[in-house]
C-alpha cells in the first residue's frame, strides 16, 4: 500500500506523488520499486481516485473520517489487504521514491523475530538507529486493535508499533529513505535520479 494521502502542505498542496521526477513521478518510481516485490499494490489516497487512473492500481481512501494522517491510511491497507485474503501489508510512502529493492523480504525476515510480526524500516545515523514508520509490514490480524487506538486519538506510527514490539529492519543507506517535503527536496531528487 502505498501511503498517499498526504496534504504536502509543505510543498504547496497538492498530491506529492504526482510530481514530476525523472520521466515520470514519484508515485512512478515508488510503485516500480514496491510492484516486483509484492503480490498486489495499492495506493491510499483519498478525494477523487481518478487523478491516480494511469498509476494501474486501486486505490483506498481512508476507512476513518477527518484526515487522521498515515496510520489511518495503514488502516486503509490491513482492511484492503484483509479484504484481498492477505495476512499482511507492505505500506511505502508515496514521496520517498529511492527506497530499498529489498524492502519487503527485509522487512519479512526482521518480523520473523517479532512477537507480534511488524517489522519497521530503519537506518543507521551514527550510534543511532532512525526508524522510518510508514515503511513497514503490518499483520492484518491487529487492524481491530488499530481501529480502536485511532478512535481513541493516537496518531503516531511509531508510537503504536512500538507498543506492539515492532522489530526493525536496518538498512545501510538513510538515502534510500530521503523523502520529497519541500521544492528544495524534490531539487535533489531530480538531481539523485541524474
Amino acid at each position: 500500500m502505498v501511503l498517499a494521502g498526504g496534504r504536502a502542505t509543505r510543498m504547496g498542496g497538492g498530491d506529492k506523488g504526482l510530481l514530476r521526477l525523472g520521466a515520470g513521478t514519484l508515485l512512478d518510481e515508488v510503485l516500480a520499486r514496491l510492484i516486483p516485490q509484492v503480490a498486489r499494490a495499492a495506493i491510499n489516497a483519498n478525494g477523487d481516485p481518478a487523478r491516480f487512473a494511469g498509476q494501474g492500481v486501486p486505490v483506498i481512501a481512508d476507512g476513518v473520517a477527518g484526515h487522521q494522517g498515515p496510520l489511518a491510511g495503514v488502516l486503509a491497507g490491513l482492511d484492503w489487504a484483509a479484504a484481498e485474503g492477505a495476512s499482511h501489508v507492505v505500506t511505502v510512502a508515496a514521496d520517498t521514491p529511492f527506497f530499498p529493492c529489498d524492502l519487503v523480504p527485509q522487512l519479512q525476515l526482521a518480523a520473523e523475530g517479532s512477537e507480534e510480526a511488524i517489522a519497521i524500516a530503519a537506518t543507521r545515523g551514527g550510534e543511532e538507529v532512525l526508524w522510518h514508520p510508514t515503511f513497514g509490514l503490518w499483520p492484518v490480524a491487529l487492524r481491530e486493535d488499530l481501529r480502536a487506538a485511532l478512535a481513541r486519538g493516537d496518531r503516531r506510527v511509531a508510537e503504536w508499533a512500538r507498543g506492539h514490539n515492532a522489530a526493525q529492519a536496518v538498512f545501510p543507506d538513510a538515502d534510500a529513505f530521503f523523502n520529497v517535503n519541500t521544492p528544495a527536496d524534490l531539487d535533489r531528487a531530480r538531481r539523485m535520479i541524474g
